[in-house]
Formats: C-alpha cells, structure tokens, sequence
C-alpha cells in the first residue's frame, strides 16, 4: 500500500509557466488506485485528470474533487483496465487561479486503503415515444432524415446524468440519435452499446476537445485526441482515424473559438452553428457573422446544431436544437458518414410540425413552415406559403425566420 501526499503552491505565475502542471507518483504491483485533491474552490478553478505510464486514463475538468481507477471499473471519466508499473502523473489544469499561489493537496492512494468506485445509479425504463424519423420528411432516394443531437454530456464529464438517463431522455424526445462528447475522456465509449441496445437508440461515439481557445467535438471511434496539443493536430488526427469534427459553439462568451486552423483543416472540419446559447438570442446575428468569416476563401463547412445538453435543470433538453441527418441506416457509421457528406439540416425541435429546411435532389423543401420567411445566403427574403413548399435554391446556406426574425430552421 502507497500513500503520498503533495502539497503545492499554485497562482496565476505557476499558470502561465504550465496550464497544465503533473504532479508524478509511482505505481508498483497495483490492483487500486484514489485520487483526491483539496484547494480552496471559492479561490480558484482547478481541472484534475490522468495519465498512466502508457496512455491517458481519463479527465474529469472541475466537475470533481477525486477518481478511482481498478482493472474492472473506474470513476465515470476514467478508464479501467490494467495498472501498469511505472511513472505515473495526476494531471492539474489551472483553468482560474488567483494573484497569490494558495494551497493545493493531492493525495494519492494505491490498493488496500483507496475507496471503492461508486455505483451507477438505476436505469430508467425505456420510453415507448415514436421516433421523429417516422414524420416521414422528404429525402433522397435510399435515404431517411434522422433527428438527433450532436452535443450532449454526462457523468463521464460534468453532465448531471448516467449515460442511460441521458439516452432515456434522448429517446424520450423521439430523438433517432445521439453524440456523447464528454470533455476530454473517451472513458464513456465502452459504454455505449449496452446504453444504445436498452434504449434502442443510436449512439455516436464523440469527445468534447476542450481549451481555453476554444471547444471542437471529435465524432467517431477515434480513441483520445490529445486536447494539449494544437488544434491542427486535432483535425489531421480525427481525419485520419475517419472521424470528422466539428467546432462548438465559435462565438459563445468565454468558451468562444480562438485557435487557428488552416483552409486546409477547415475544408475538413464541420461548424457547430446553432448551439443552445442562440436559443437565448434567437434573432442574434454573430453565428453568420463567424460562419461568413471561416467560409471565406472555401467552401461553407458542413452545419451542425447541438444542445450541449449538461443536466434537466438547465430547461433545455436533449434535442434543442435538432441536427437532422440524412442517412443509409439508423448507425454510428451511417450517421457519421452522412455528416462528413453533409447532408445535414438543423431545427429548434424534433417534434412533428416543427418546421423543417431540407435539400432533396435540386430542391430547396420547407416542410410546416407556413407564413415563415426563407432566407438566403445573400440575405433575400421570399414568404413562404403552404405547409410543404418547394424553392430553387442559390448557393450557400438557407434558413427559416419567424416573422420577428426569430430563427427556425437552417439548410447548408
């Protein structure tokens, strides 16, 4: 048995020295290992995670104060398995800290005396709603318009739910589909199947790569992306494992997009327009300010929406926004596929009479939007009449206004 103890001074010249400070402990013949770290948390914001001498063991940012880690299960964020001999390192990302260093402990505890992992809590039983696939929107030949979210969070991070009461709520929206893209971790990964397989819905792989520059979802089974690391690299390396990403919510207040990407990595990368804080400002007009700006000189990217669901209480549930996707089959590999091809569209909801803006075939289809206003990618404005209209589109994204400018629906 181990017990080691660190105590740190840690302030804004350690911070700007290393964002993110190691602290090592060695592991020898291990079956168990606890974490825990103390500071005081009016005073600062203190991120915590892992690495082990091989590979990264999990992150779980500010949203707890310590992890286990055995061969069979582990703290939501972390990854079990093996305890590998060797250097070890607790992981501290200094995301807020004050002028003066204060006092950090971490406490590290390995076999006999380290605590035990929680138990997830019970799962809720699986709703019978109808899927919003069965509205049965117009779509190209072989294809079906799925409805999902392609940002949500859950213990594995610092979202509120399990991951089966997050799927349970998803599917209660009638959602088809669902990205998990816990921040920093692929720990929820292993756990996605059995969740999809109970509630019979769809579940994408994903991580939230998260910095102090910005936000970008990495879609697909494509391990950890290294979110240290630049964000060029994020892109070249969730490409080449055959993922796609996408950049979060590019001008949200402080977690807005500061990194540089070339047109190259641009090209490749999609952009979460419609995240959940414009539904706080439905008439807002940054996010086609941003997406005018990044399409210069290129191509528009792909358009994605996402609730960046955490918990219930926020009021805002899974699917607010709705990315539809226009799909072979209802899997992680077609819907993915679908995004990378993007044939993607974008609604506030995914309840039958929500309107809807879809490309099929050469045609521009609005679908139960009835007296709202089509905009195109240069700003003209056409009413549109009838529950099921057809337009001829320019080039460049569409969207859908209320009449007040509140903003409905998006088509890239």
């Amino acid at each position: 048995m181990t017990h080691q103890v660190e105590r740190l001074l840690l302030g804004i010249e350690e911070q700007i020295a290393h964002r993110y400070v190691e602290v090592p402990f060695d592991v020898s013949g291990a079956h168990a290992i606890e974490v825990r770290v103390s500071y005081d948390r009016h005073a600062a914001s203190i991120e915590l995670g892992c690495r082990d001498p091989q590979r990264w063991r999990g992150w779980s940012g500010t949203a707890r104060d310590g992890f286990v880690i055995r061969p069979t299960r582990a703290t939501p964020g972390y990854e079990p398995g093996g305890l590998p001999d060797g250097g070890w390192a607790v992981v501290l990302g200094l995301h807020s800290v004050t002028a003066d260093p204060i006092p950090v402990t971490v406490t590290v505890v390995v076999n006999d005396d380290a605590a035990d992992v929680e138990p997830e809590p019970p799962s809720p039983p699986a709703p019978t709603n109808p899927r919003a696939s069965q509205r049965g929107l117009p779509a190209p030949e072989g294809l079906t318009w799925y409805a999902g979210d392609l940002h949500t969070h859950s213990t594995h991070s610092d979202g509120s739910l399990s991951l089966h009461e997050l799927t349970a709520a998803a599917a209660t929206r009638g959602l088809d589909f669902l990205a998990v893209t816990d921040h920093n971790t692929v720990s929820h990964h292993a756990h996605l199947p059995e969740a999809a397989s109970r509630y019979d819905t769809c579940l994408l792989p994903g991580q939230e790569v998260t910095t102090d520059d910005g936000h970008a979802n990495a879609f697909g089974d494509v391990g950890w992306i290294d979110f240290r690391a630049p964000a060029e690299q994020w892109s070249r390396q969730t490409a080449a494992r055959g993922g796609v990403m996408s950049v979060n919510h590019p001008v949200q207040e402080d977690c807005a997009w500061l990194s540089d990407l070339s047109h190259d990595a641009r090209a490749r990368t999609a952009l979460e327009l419609w995240h959940i804080s414009w539904f706080l400002s439905p008439a807002a007009r940054a996010p086609w300010a941003f997406l005018k700006e990044w399409s210069r000189g290129g191509e528009p990217p792909v358009l994605l929406g996402g609730s960046d669901f955490h918990t219930p209480e926020a009021g805002f549930p899974p699917g607010t926004p709705t990315t539809w996707v226009a799909a072979a089959e209802r899997t992680p590999e077609a819907i993915l596929e679908a995004v990378a091809a993007g044939r993607t569209a974008i609604a506030r909801f995914p309840g039958p009479g929500e309107p809807v803006l879809l490309r099929t075939g050469g045609d521009l289809i609005a679908v139960d939007a009835d007296g709202a206003v089509l905009v195109d990618a240069e700003g003209r404005r056409r009413l549109v009449r009838g529950e099921r209209t057809v337009f001829r589109p320019g080039t460049g994204p569409h969207h859908l206004e209320a009449v007040d400018r509140t903003l409905l629906a998006v088509c890239p």
